[in-house]
C-alpha cells in the first residue's frame, strides 16, 4: 500500500481548519492545521508536506505572500489556494505566486480532493476549467 500524502493547512479561521481537516483525513494524512501565517511559512520547509491547502485572507501575512516566501526559500510542495475570492484576478495573482492549484471555498466539497489529486500527479487545477489557457501557460513547481 502507497504511503497516504501529506498536507499541511493554513487559515485563520478555526471552524475552516476543522471542516478541511475532517473532510481530508480520510484520504490524507493532515500533518499539521495552523491558523497563524507566521506558523505556515516557519512549519511547511520543517514539516515538508506534498500540499499546502492555503488560504488567502490570512490576518498579518496573505496568502500570497506566504507563498512567496516559501518559493523563494525553494519549497517544493505544492501550493494550492483555498478562496472565498472568485474573481480572475485572484486565480492569476495566485499561479503568479506559485500556486498549482485553486479552488473556490463555495465549491471546497467538490473540488478540493479532486485539486489535491491533479497537483499531486503534476497538474494545475482551476476551477470551472480543467485546462485554460492561462494554467497552459504558467510553469508552476
Amino acid at each position: 500500500m502507497a504511503a497516504r500524502r501529506r498536507i499541511v493547512i493554513g487559515d485563520d479561521n478555526p471552524a475552516m481548519l476543522e471542516a478541511i481537516t475532517h473532510m481530508l483525513q480520510s484520504e490524507f494524512d493532515v500533518i499539521a492545521a495552523l491558523e497563524e501565517a507566521r506558523a505556515v511559512v516557519d512549519q511547511v520547509p520543517k514539516l515538508k508536506p506534498d500540499v499546502v491547502v492555503l488560504d488567502i485572507s490570512m490576518e498579518e501575512i496573505n496568502g500570497f505572500e506566504i507563498a512567496r516566501q516559501l518559493r523563494s526559500g525553494f519549497c517544493r510542495s505544492k501550493i494550492i489556494f483555498l478562496s472565498v475570492h472568485e474573481q480572475l484576478e485572484f486565480i492569476r495573482t495566485a499561479f503568479d505566486a506559485g500556486a498549482s492549484g485553486y479552488v473556490y471555498k463555495s465549491r471546497m466539497n467538490v473540488d478540493l480532493k479532486t485539486a489535491i489529486k491533479a497537483v499531486l500527479n503534476d497538474k494545475v487545477f482551476i476551477p470551472g476549467a480543467p485546462i485554460s489557457q492561462y494554467a497552459s501557460n504558467s510553469k508552476t513547481s
